[in-house]
């Protein structure tokens, strides 16, 4: 048994600027933190038969991965030539579809218990490739590369990424306590409406490829509001945070009237105007999932209280520094099954 740990996270600033249609053009800016919540992806050889065994929300038992519904196990095992013979399964700390990169975690994690299987070995930022190439070049989603470089390394993290799609990976390091004061005022409430990315992720994409828009024009001007916020992260200046994020959200809500939906923005301008709240967002590319509030300190209980009688609780979490990783192998001692290939050098 082989399992993977994978943190979700949030992102701070830039989203959207990962697109491939945008890089392309013009590079683009993430800044995202890991947090202490997590996917478990577990990987067992079974004995006594080839059988695949998928276990997610549903179950799937096939005798070729070939024939796997599910997109991103079959493809991740096809990616290292595993095609029977295995059983995985997967739990989360947090449903899919709320704007926290679940499905790249899910991905992520995976080919991390494959590589720990096949005694394949691979950097961060090598499985994060991995992860890319899997969603954006053959399963041809409208994604961009910020969940899985995210899942793969955690902590509070900076993405450059060039025209060409490389992308060069900057930690920002903070005082324990100026951390602590940043995940105590930026609040989390989950909206209790799950959605996929992928139509909002087209749209915008759609837009890109067309030419100079309004999509355009915005996906720049959060690049920028993205390089300023970077810039208040390192100084500690949370405050200078919280009402950039505001910004973010009026530029966000020009790209697509999907990102928000109207109870939510009520709900927004509402605290707001209330209990002090400088700035929030709609988590990951919008229209549901984790709303982001940045509440300072004072007003953070009372605010607590109220999206509680709303309906809407506040999920505690705290920074995650580690990526994805290994947490349990206890295949190591134990020989390779004679049905799956045998494992050789990276």
């Amino acid at each position: 048994m082989i399992v993977t740990r994978t943190p979700f996270r949030i992102t701070l600033g830039g989203g959207g600027t990962d697109l491939p249609s945008f890089y392309e053009k013009h590079g683009g800016y993430i800044l995202a933190a890991g947090i202490d919540k997590y996917m478990y992806v577990a990987l067992n050889v079974p004995y006594a038969d080839r059988k695949v065994r998928l276990h997610y929300t549903q179950s799937e038992t096939v005798d070729d991965a070939k024939d796997l519904k599910h997109e991103l196990a079959r493809e991740a095992l096809l990616a290292h030539n595993i095609h029977d013979g295995v059983e995985i399964a997967s739990l989360a700390d947090l449903p899919a579809g709320t704007g926290l990169g679940s499905s790249s975690c899910y991905l992520v994690g995976l080919l991390g218990a494959i590589r720990a299987y096949r005694q394949r070995p691979a950097t961060f930022e090598e499985l994060a490739d991995e992860a890319c190439r899997i969603e954006l070049d053959v399963l041809k989603k409208p994604i961009g590369k910020q969940d899985q470089y995210m899942a793969a390394a955690g902590g509070l993290t900076e993405l450059h990424i060039a025209k060409d799609g490389s992308v060069r990976v900057e930690r920002i390091t903070l005082p324990e306590y100026a951390v602590d004061e940043f995940t105590s005022n930026t609040h989390l409430y989950y909206t209790n409406v799950q959605r996929t990315t992928t139509d909002i992720l087209g749209e915008q994409s759609k837009a890109m490829r067309a030419g100079p828009s309004a999509v355009e024009d915005n996906l720049l001007k959060i690049r920028e509001i993205g390089y300023r916020i970077g810039e208040a992260i390192r100084a500690a200046d949370f405050d200078e945070f919280g009402r950039l994020t505001h910004s973010h959200w009026l530029a966000k809500k020009e790209l697509s009237p999907s990102v928000t939906v109207s109870a939510a923005e009520r709900l927004y301008d509402h605290v707001r105007e209330e209990f002090g709240v400088l700035g929030g967002k709609i988590a990951g590319a919008g229209g549901g999932g984790f709303l982001m509030l940045y509440c300072p300190g004072q007003n953070s209980h009372r605010l607590t209280k109220f999206m509680a009688e709303q309906g809407l609780a506040r999920l505690s979490y705290r920074a995650e520094y580690d990526g994805s990783r290994v947490i349990t192998n206890v295949m190591s001692s134990r020989a390779v099954p004679m049905h799956l290939p045998q494992p050789v050098p990276a």
